[in-house]
């Protein structure tokens, strides 16, 4: 692989902040030359996280017309956002929803060249093939696959729950059905509380919400077609999202089998606790930057087997840290599809078998 490669992080929000910092941190190891991050917006609360950013390697790009304004904050831009985009080697846009399929358009597009990738995360359906590290690996493409969708936090969590006790078993499935119970908002920000219990609506009457429909596209990258049905209900806490699974399948299977398909899965933590703060608190102490970058954190008692063949039971999603890993592993695959497998596993330690 090439030296001086250019990773380019589009937003500092949930998941490119703690991004810019995994790259930082792990960049030797990943192969990366350089990293650099746009800013939006000169805002004065934002100024410590800038620094630190900056204090941790990553150079900061921001719009032309703004550059004075981020002089006068303290802080010395290394490029316009233009200039960023140009030298990078993978884009991974990081905005909020629906900014990426505009940038894909209006930034992307424009700039795309043999070697050269790009990503954006959960809410952008449509913007390229999706992807979830451990799932979908062998449906990457070298130099046809440019644009890379990572799906969102819940959609990894169906996934791997499906690939574990249906697909590795070799039990197969009939039917899935999950119940997305998110958390209102992430601790860093400030808005989108709510005052108590907000269902969703079910906008698509195959699949419920986007969680089970993005899961079966993800599938099908792979030839595969899962049927499967998703609910979701906002609730008002900022700790984890939580999922209620039952997944009927097409052979017999017993508790214990399940237990150990879903500890057998190294994307997948199994724990005792029953309670999303003492499990969100255990990555507080124990992930990078607060996050576990397991897929998901499988409630062992709330398990149990029903008619033989219904699986149900409790998870946590570890919020943004499976994105974050989707995310580092396609860039990585981006860099040098030979040898991103090997390259990721210098993020081994922020795994854990047991929470």
């Amino acid at each position: 692989m090439a030296a001086g490669k250019v990773v380019h992080v589009v937003g500092t929000g949930t998941i490119g902040e703690p991004l810019i910092g995994l790259f930082c941190s792990f960049r030797e190891q990943l192969g990366i030359g350089e990293v650099t991050f746009h800013k939006r917006s000169p805002i004065l609360t934002d100024r410590a996280r800038i620094k630190s950013m900056i204090s941790k390697g990553a150079k900061l790009a921001v719009d032309e017309h703004l550059r004075d304004d981020f002089s006068a904050m303290g802080h010395e831009p290394s490029f316009t956002h233009e200039e960023a985009l140009d030298r990078a080697d993978v884009v991974i846009d990081c905005t909020p929803s629906g900014s990426g399929l505009r940038h894909k358009t209006e930034l992307y597009e424009p700039r795309l060249a043999p070697g050269r990738g790009f990503l954006a995360q959960g809410s952008e359906f449509g913007f390229g093939k999706m992807y979830a590290r451990g799932i979908n690996d062998a449906a990457l493409v070298p130099g046809e696959d440019q644009f890379l969708h990572i799906v969102s936090c819940n959609t990894h969590n169906l996934s791997v729950l499906i690939q574990s006790l249906a697909i590795e078993s070799g039990k197969g499935l009939e039917e899935a059905r999950f119940t997305c119970m998110r958390r209102a908002n992430d601790i860093s920000q400030t808005g989108s509380f709510v005052p108590a219990p907000q269902v969703g609506k079910h906008g698509d009457p195959i699949f419920g919400t986007h969680h089970a429909r993005d899961a079966h596209h993800l599938f099908q990258t792979l030839g595969k077609d899962m049927r499967m049905f998703s609910s979701a209900i906002k609730l008002n806490t900022q700790y984890m999202h939580a999922v209620h699974f039952s997944l009927k399948l097409q052979d017999t299977i017993t508790a214990e089998e399940a237990i150990e398909l879903l500890g057998g899965n190294d994307h997948i933590a199994l724990t005792q606790k029953n309670s999303s703060n003492v499990v969100f608190s255990f990555g507080r102490d124990q992930g990078h930057y607060g996050r576990i970058l397991n897929v998901a954190v499988v409630v062992v008692p709330s398990l149990t087997v029903r008619d033989e063949r219904e699986v149900v039971g409790f998870c946590f999603t570890p919020q943004d840290g499976n994105s974050l890993l989707s995310s580092i592993a396609a860039t990585c695959w981006f860099l040098d599809p030979e040898t991103y497998v090997e390259r990721i596993q210098c993020l081994s330690g922020l795994f854990f078998d047991e929470v």
